[in-house]
């Protein structure tokens, strides 16, 4: 069954008891949280953070973020092979850990993308925004001399590699789509921004632990009907982000989970229906009275009407 789960710091504070109080038993941990560094990935330290949830109620359930993964190997870089190796070796952490899935995309060059962060939204809350013109102009990236053949190439390259550990060691692999999912941002070729380039991907090593992270959001910036497309994938699905927006891959803004154009009920329904029994955490949340907007669409306030919100659907599709 749908398991809901938060993003949640390396250290106890009150969103661990918040977390728990809600009912969620699954955590994310993301280096929106927990910073970016190469000691994070070590199994040692990983060990350390898996016990302090365990005695708190929780288990990792996903790791996403800044994995051990970089335009190195993105773009064909010189010391690709030493930091798929170090991946391998992640993965294999993550097994011993029982830590299920783990997340990662394939956006060289230039991240996730937004141009506006304090867009007023119901009641006055904050929610962020993309507006294509506003991401033009700068100086060129070096990612923008690659072709996007080259990055499928480099991508193959990577899951050939990747995905026979994650299956030896029980880990599952879910990419994430380009956000914005664009055919380019700045002259910044991007490949995983259509369900064409998914059922491509999935081609490349036919395996459920090569995988989909279904981030609603961008699959609804690209127009696609979400619960068909819930449906089209099916069992290859292995992490959700629930979110929406209103707009398109030029320009969109987030929107409150029970306020945006997708049908919310439809699209936990077609979860339920594909038999999906993986982590499914909210995403880019409004901003609410009394918080700072400091870390746009990841405050606390927001992600607990998401998960009230998600556990209010789950029971209408019993």
């Amino acid at each position: 069954m749908v398991r809901p789960a938060l993003v949640l710091p390396p250290a106890p504070d009150d969103r661990w008891q918040l977390a728990t109080q809600m009912g969620v038993t699954d955590a994310v941990i993301h280096t929106l949280e927990i910073g970016d560094g190469t000691q994070f990935w070590d199994y040692d330290h990983l060990r350390r953070i898996c016990n302090w949830f365990e005695d708190a109620g929780l288990s990792v359930s996903v790791v996403e973020g800044s994995v051990p993964l970089t335009d190195t190997t993105r773009l064909g870089l010189d010391g690709r092979d030493e930091e798929i190796a170090a991946f391998q070796q992640f993965l294999r952490a993550c097994g011993d850990l029982d830590i299920g899935v783990v997340c990662y995309d394939w956006m060289a060059g230039i991240r996730w993308a937004r141009t506006s962060a304090h867009v007023e939204s119901r009641g006055g809350s904050y929610v962020t925004a993309y507006e294509n013109d506003k991401m033009r102009g700068g100086p060129t990236h070096e990612a923008a001399s690659r072709s996007r053949e080259e990055l499928w190439e480099n991508l193959e390259y990577f899951l050939e590699r990747v995905v026979p550990v994650a299956e030896e060691v029980g880990v599952k692999l879910g990419l994430h789509p380009d956000d914005p999912p664009r055919e380019e941002v700045r002259g910044v070729p991007r490949i995983i921004n259509s369900v064409d380039a998914y059922d491509r991907v999935l081609g490349i090593y036919e395996s459920e632990h090569n995988g989909v992270t279904f981030c609603q959001g961008n699959f609804a910036a690209m127009g696609v009907d979400i619960p068909a497309t819930i449906h089209h994938f099916g069992d290859r699905i292995n992490f959700v982000h629930f979110r929406d927006v209103e707009g398109d891959a030029d320009e969109f803004v987030e929107t409150w989970h029970d306020d945006g154009p997708t049908d919310m009920l439809a699209a936990m329904q077609a979860y339920r229906e594909v038999g999906f029994d993986g982590p499914m955490r909210p995403d880019h949340v409004p901003t609410m009275a009394g918080e700072q907007n400091d870390n746009p669409g990841y405050h606390t306030k927001g992600r607990l009407f998401a998960i009230g919100y998600m556990k209010g659907l789950l029971e209408q599709t019993r």
